[in-house]
């Protein structure tokens, strides 16, 4: 497949509890099965996805245009244009986007596509699993739900 161009796509808007933010999904406009890349755009004063981390999918992302704040682990960043921060895969790699200026902030999205992957909520309390088609992915799902990190059972209870 040959280039695309961001400006011939169209935003998909997510504005779900605390976050609200633009998404255009270029990975997979331009095919890519196994390396994802998102454009993303805050409003002011908005928040990206809840705090999390995943546990098979590294992330990372570079800010274009715009000035933030980053939660990563247990530490607070400023955010600027030209900043890159990469996000391991493991609790180390645990982050937000938020939106404390009074601009647009935009940034680039990149993470792997490895399938299954579980996502850690800490704040949530909460994991979600993603098995047949990876975070960020539209393949159809084998498995794919959202539990609190109390509901353990012992592998032989019924």
């Amino acid at each position: 497949m040959g280039p695309i161009n961001e400006a011939d796509l169209e935003w998909t808007l997510i504005d779900e509890g605390d976050a609200e933010m633009k998404r255009k999904q270029l990975g997979e406009r331009a095919a890519s099965e196994q390396l994802g890349c998102s454009l993303y755009e805050l409003p002011a004063g908005e928040r990206s996805w809840p705090y999390h981390y995943h546990t098979a999918n590294e992330e990372a992302i570079y800010v274009l245009t715009g000035t933030g704040t980053l939660r990563l682990d247990d530490e607070t960043w400023s955010l600027t244009a030209g900043d890159y921060v990469a996000f391991p895969a493991d609790e180390s790699g645990g982050h937000r986007v938020v939106n404390d200026s009074e601009e647009p902030l935009r940034y680039l999205a990149v993470s792997t596509m490895t399938d299954p992957d579980v996502t850690v909520y800490p704040d949530m309390n909460k994991v979600g699993v993603f098995a047949g088609s990876p975070p960020g992915g539209r393949d159809e799902r084998s498995v794919h739900g959202y539990y609190d990190l109390d509901d353990d059972v012992d592998y032989w209870e019924d």
